[in-house]
């Protein structure tokens, strides 16, 4: 059955007193995701999970929320500009920009700087996994990204009644939650900073000689009790993850499937094939395989907030780096072909053996726009010259253009993850106290 469909063309919004009036079949493409989510609405039920109250007589959809701040929110949707509500906190109108669907990405410059310096300022801002968390304390596990619907909804599997299974989460997933937590995380760091320097060792001359036959014997327990750990560690985090398909999708779990998988196939290369000097192409495999091992390294991401921010940035502003990489491979090309033919094509000169295609050219621009500049390659006639400096100021504006959106970004998750720290150290300062 079709919830609300065929009674009315318009429907209305209730938010904090204010109403509006909008086409029903304008929910759909609607730019704020909570009121696009009422045009898939098909029952009651689903209607609460997104709003706060439904009157079916009118229409009408009640939203609990700052009247003003949605106002300016509604002109962002009719103008396209995103400015701060006067006379309200810029962290209190961040959090109603999140309720609604939107990002700090999408507010005007002046504004984001305002934002970025009031969390600075605080060490505190409001993200979506603690609106969902809110949610969920809220309303007793409503769906996710429901923060303002009716009462009712079931609790999450394995969430209720089971307080050690989610301390149990906590303390695998949230390195600062408790003490446990923070003495196994030290554990993991341990056992990734043995296994890398196991592995940088391992390539060593010395190493690898005829007569250090036990300390390659040595190296490879250690780093099968390495092995060993890190895959206790993935089995227990998925036995006890709540979504088993959700834990497989992560980025840090996919990291670490590729860094545990290569072992266990060169293991079994090893055994059917063995070390014979016959197999050259099976032993290049088992070198590929055991040098992925450097993979490891990323896992330091779960303890530590700054790789942690660096991966979130790097999620968020791959539209900016896109940008970035078509801004450098449009001047690599125009300035390539150009150095090609002043130091090879034109014959100035005695040609330039560095300069002799377009792709040999190519090196010499990438690391003259990043003001690299090894120095094996250089131009040696006038225009040439003249192209290098053209090219070097180039890459710097070109490469600072992005440089402002990724940087206000770094600042946002920063803060962020910082703060969600900030509140795993409160508890486990409680902890401590009790």
């Amino acid at each position: 059955m079709s919830f609300g469909r065929g009674v009315r063309s318009s429907v209305v919004l209730n938010v904090g007193g204010t109403r509006y009036s909008l086409a029903r079949e304008g929910l759909k493409d609607f730019p704020l995701r909570r009121v696009s989510r009422l045009h898939g609405c098909r029952s009651e039920q689903d209607v609460l999970e997104v709003c706060d109250d439904y009157d079916g007589e009118r229409d009408e959809y009640f939203f609990d929320r700052h009247a003003e701040a949605f106002g300016f929110i509604l002109l962002y949707v009719r103008h396209g500009h995103l400015r701060f509500a006067p006379r309200m906190c810029e962290l209190s109108f961040y959090h109603e920009m999140l309720y609604w669907g939107l990002e700090g990405a999408h507010l005007d410059h002046c504004c984001q700087r305002r934002l970025d310096d009031r969390m600075a300022d605080t060490y505190t801002c409001y993200s979506a996994d603690d609106l969902r968390a809110e949610a969920r304390d809220a309303w007793g596990g409503a769906e996710e990204g429901g923060g303002g619907g009716g009462g009712g909804a079931a609790p999450p599997p394995g969430g209720e009644g089971k307080p050690w299974l989610e301390r149990m989460r906590r303390t695998f997933e949230e390195p600062a939650s408790s003490r446990a937590a923070q003495l196994l995380a030290s554990v993991s760091v341990v056992f990734v900073v043995v296994s890398m320097v196991v592995l940088c060792a391992s390539t060593m001359p010395q190493w690898r000689a005829a007569e250090n036959r036990s300390m390659e014997e040595h190296s490879r327990i250690i780093e099968a009790v390495c092995i060993g750990w890190f895959t206790a560690e993935c089995i227990v985090r998925f036995i006890i993850s709540k979504d088993k398909c959700e834990f497989v999708k992560r980025p840090l779990n996919i990291i670490d499937l590729l860094a545990i998988t290569p072992y266990y196939i060169s293991v079994l290369m090893t055994v059917f094939t063995g070390e014979n000097s016959q197999l050259q192409r099976a032993g290049v495999t088992l070198r590929v395989l055991r040098m992925m091992r450097i993979f490891w390294v990323i896992k330091l991401a779960r303890h530590f907030i700054g790789l942690q921010t660096l991966g979130l940035t790097l999620k968020r502003c791959y539209r900016e780096m896109v940008m970035l990489l078509v801004f450098v491979c449009v001047a690599m090309a125009i300035f390539s072909a150009l150095s090609q033919l002043f130091e090879h094509g034109l014959n100035l000169g005695k040609p330039n053996e560095g300069y002799s295609s377009i792709p040999a050219a190519c090196w010499w621009v990438i690391i003259s726009m990043t003001t690299v500049g090894y120095g094996d390659v250089c131009p040696i006639t006038i225009p040439g010259r003249i192209l290098g400096g053209i090219c070097v100021v180039s890459g710097i504006v070109l490469l600072a253009l992005p440089i402002t959106f990724i940087y206000h970004s770094f600042v946002q998750c920063y803060h962020e993850l910082k703060f969600r720290s900030a509140r795993y150290g409160r508890s486990l300062s409680a902890e401590f106290l009790d």
